[in-house]
């Protein structure tokens, strides 16, 4: 569970965020349900879902090829899309993740997957303080008290318990094995040692799957890796090398500067989340006038498509 703004300042993710936007462009997003993004969905999300989300996101960035990393539930998501988009794709980055299918009902795995899901359910973001300690003492066991004070206010704004239960459940039947032996793309799987939300084991099978993926081992037993520990260090040493001068493409758009006063401030309006109707009543303009400046903006940003708004509006910053 993420929360754009909050992982900003969060020491339990802004050395994510700082690190992997040195020397290039860094795109995150949360996921449905989460964080920034919309909180009501019906239905349990499947793979189709997760991969049309993220190709939703690439589309809006305008990017044609770039490295793409994928963390813990994020990695069978990172792993389909790469299968589906080789040409897109220069480097894969894993960590954390794997490639399971769903325990056998009544094993052992399959009880401690429905004591999870319950947990999270009833426990996740909630009141009662013990319960949002036992997932800090999950994901960030060796972390300090501050970073899982931190963990535990995260839990609150990032997604209810029913919605947190919901996807934690909906990833246990991914099975993406024939997925991962298909891959062409450069991958490394890097994965910590003793973690204690997705075993070790699980790690080495994502690699094993992998044609010439590199396992990276890290001596570590947070889920997220922390600051000022020694995995962290060596995870951020193996991304750089392996991700060297990287191949990112910068989206083929026009220029702000080439927008009127009126087509910015509708992009401003947009950029804000106001919706067509709204921006024609706050600038006393027809909505028809206003789908008419928009249509303007996206031909000359040489946008298209059904992202083309969100696109539009994500590269917009005020004067």
């Amino acid at each position: 569970m993420t929360h754009l703004d909050y992982d900003r300042q969060s020491p339990v993710w802004r050395h994510w965020v700082s690190e992997l936007s040195r020397g290039r462009t860094l795109v995150r997003y949360d996921e449905r349900g989460c964080g920034l993004s919309d909180r009501h969905f019906d239905g349990m999300p499947t793979m189709e879902t997760f991969v049309e989300d993220l190709t939703g996101v690439v589309d809006a960035a305008g990017y044609e090829r770039f490295a793409l990393l994928g963390l813990s539930g994020g990695g069978p998501t990172a792993i389909q899309y790469a299968a589906r988009n080789p040409q897109r794709v220069t480097h894969l980055v894993l960590y954390g993740t794997y490639a399971r299918e769903r325990p056998e009902p009544g094993s052992p795995e399959a009880d401690e997957l429905q004591l999870v899901f319950e947990l999270t359910r009833v426990g996740w973001g909630g009141t009662v303080p013990a319960f949002r300690q036992l997932f800090s003492s999950l994901f960030i066991p060796s972390a300090g008290e501050e970073q899982k004070r931190w963990y535990d206010e995260m839990q609150k704004v990032s997604s209810t318990g029913e919605m947190a239960a919901r996807l934690w459940m909906s990833r246990s039947d991914f099975d993406i094995s024939e997925t991962a032996r298909r891959l062409t793309v450069p991958a490394v799987v890097l994965h910590a040692q003793d973690d204690r939300v997705v075993p070790y084991e699980e790690g080495r099978r994502v690699a094993s799957l992998i044609p010439d993926a590199r396992l990276v081992t890290l001596q570590s037993d947070n889920h997220i890796l922390q600051e000022h520990e020694p995995a962290w260090q060596q995870f951020a040493s193996e991304v750089r090398a392996f991700l060297g001068d990287g191949e990112q493409t910068p989206p083929a758009t026009g220029d702000l500067s080439d927008l009127s006063d009126r087509e910015r401030e509708v992009l401003e309006l947009v950029a804000a989340g106001l919706s067509n109707e709204q921006i024609a009543e706050r600038l006393f303009l027809s909505t028809r006038t206003v789908e008419r400046h928009l249509s303007n903006v996206y031909a000359k940003l040489r946008l298209s498509g059904k992202s083309a708004r969100a696109a539009a509006a994500a590269r917009f910053s005020p004067a």
